[in-house]
């Protein structure tokens, strides 16, 4: 069983903000897998596919950002999920907009969903895609990545969620250093 879970906002005003680029990845997944995220349990929304016949949960947390340890550690309990088997995708300031970086362990980079997800785990060791959302240093940075794409970036932006949602796909079947090797 693996967890593939997409990081954000939840609630109207933060549809379609940077920061919600985690959440982006996921509604592209399922529009993929043609998959309804129905279930809502765990402090998650969040569908089950079967793969092969594995479970694999998508999941979208219905906490803030800052809180999303709390979802993804209940989910990671209440099936039975290690570390190994999480995958969580999120926005990265620090790369550029059209990037995708996956990696199998560090730090959070101060993402802080990413550091509650460390906290609640008690571990770096954590598969994560980064997605890169660029930065505007002339713009506060809670402003900036609480804003939404322009026309120019959504249309990068959507170029790299077809490719991040295939790497979601290519690691229902393929070790993490594999998904790595093929997607950086």
């Amino acid at each position: 069983m693996k967890l593939i879970v997409g990081l954000g906002n939840p609630g109207n005003e933060y549809v379609k903000t940077r920061h919600n680029a985690g959440f982006l990845l996921i509604d592209r997944l399922c529009e993929k897998l043609g998959l309804t995220l129905d279930k809502n349990k765990c402090k998650a929304l969040y569908g089950i596919y079967r793969h092969n016949g594995e479970k694999i949960i998508i999941a979208k947390p219905l906490t803030f950002m800052n809180l999303s340890g709390n979802a993804v550690s209940s989910l990671m309990h209440f099936y039975g999920i290690g570390p190994e088997d999480l995958i969580v995708v999120h926005d990265d300031l620090d790369l550029p907009l059209g990037k995708l970086r996956l990696r199998s362990q560090g730090s959070s980079g101060g993402q802080k969903g990413m550091a509650s997800i460390i906290n609640a785990l008690g571990t770096s060791k954590i598969n994560r895609m980064r997605i890169g959302i660029s930065n505007d240093k002339n713009i506060d940075t809670k402003d900036y990545v609480l804003g939404r794409f322009s026309k120019e970036d959504e249309a990068v932006l959507n170029e790299v969620l077809d490719k991040g949602a295939d790497a979601m796909i290519y690691a229902f079947d393929h070790d993490y250093d594999l998904v790595m090797s093929k997607y950086n």
